[in-house]
């Protein structure tokens, strides 16, 4: 059974940094391309970031120049950096493996105030 497990996620302020994790378990993960997505209340789920097996990646362009997305393949988990936070990435973060499954974590919330 593939199970996704969330953590990082916080309160921070404007300009901060967070960096998320997503452990995971029960599948074949050095072989499996990742997403990182989020869902603010009140909006559909978006995906934020992605990176292949082989480790190409991919970002929206809200995010571009300020997350970045990164595994470990001996550790099974999967990272995503956020710096220079905005109001606006505050949202529940969510990983997805392998990206465009049915399996997913039970989310982290980022909360970007000050």
């Amino acid at each position: 059974q593939v199970q996704l497990v969330e953590s990082g996620g916080g309160l921070v302020q404007p300009g901060g940094s967070l960096r998320l994790s997503c452990a995971v378990s029960g599948t074949i993960f050095s072989i499996a391309a990742m997403g990182w997505y989020r869902q603010a209340p009140g909006k559909q789920r978006e995906l934020v970031a992605a990176i292949s097996s082989g480790g190409s990646t991919s970002y929206a362009d809200s995010v571009k120049g300020r997350f970045t997305i990164s595994r470990d393949n001996v550790k099974k988990t999967a990272y995503l950096q956020m710096n220079s936070l905005k109001p606006e990435d505050t949202a529940v973060y969510y990983c997805n493996a392998p990206k465009g499954s049915a399996y997913w974590g039970q989310g982290t919330q980022v909360t970007v105030s000050s």
